[in-house]
């Protein structure tokens, strides 16, 4: 459980079809621990969710050809996407209908044109955080089933009386596997 934790940068999908508006996100994400992925239709959206693992999404509500609204229908109708955050962005009035419309597709949120850059970094920013805490509890989910085999294991090899040297190698392995504050609870009964 002591090997360092590495994890790849959290990634925001942004989608746009004018490439202006693409060029002014990625210029408000900037200084964030980000990676930002531009893509300029709703089609173009959906393949790269295929293939890349995003915190948030930035998109435009109104596109031609597929929309921001029946794009986020597909991510969440999709098991591996449904998840991810959907952050609405609209030159559009405010318009409750298309605000609630947004929400009811599955937007957390739901921005018109004028917007704050530092409030949108913001909300950026806590779901990126999310992101990177699940990643870290999905990584000792991980740790812990694998310790959990060893353990098995241990216990297996300690209940073989003709084992005695490969169950105290089974002892050593458990206790070098253990973070050191779980080690005195959860192997006292080895010794």
């Amino acid at each position: 459980m002591s090997e360092e934790m590495v994890f790849a940068t959290a990634k925001v999908l942004l989608v746009d079809d004018r490439q202006d508006n693409l060029v002014a996100l990625e210029a408000m994400l900037q200084g964030l621990p980000v990676e930002p992925v531009a893509v300029s239709s709703g089609e173009a959206a959906l393949k790269r969710l295929l293939v890349d693992d995003f915190a948030v999404i930035l998109m435009d509500a109104q596109m031609p050809g597929l929309d921001g609204f029946e794009t986020a229908g597909h991510i969440k109708r999709r098991e591996r996407t449904r998840h991810i955050p959907i952050i609405f962005l609209t030159a559009a009035d405010r318009d409750a209908r298309l605000a609630l419309r947004g929400y009811a597709a599955g937007a957390v949120d739901y921005l018109t044109k004028p917007f704050d850059p530092w409030v949108l970094r913001a909300k950026v920013a806590i779901f990126v955080d999310l992101w990177v805490k699940t990643q870290q509890l999905r990584h000792q989910a991980q740790q812990w089933a694998r310790l959990a085999g060893a353990a098995r294991e241990a216990v297996r090899l300690l209940g073989e009386p003709h084992l005695g040297a490969q169950a105290e190698q089974a002892r050593e392995q458990l206790r070098a596997a253990l973070p050191l504050e779980a080690e005195p609870a959860t192997i006292r009964h080895l010794r």
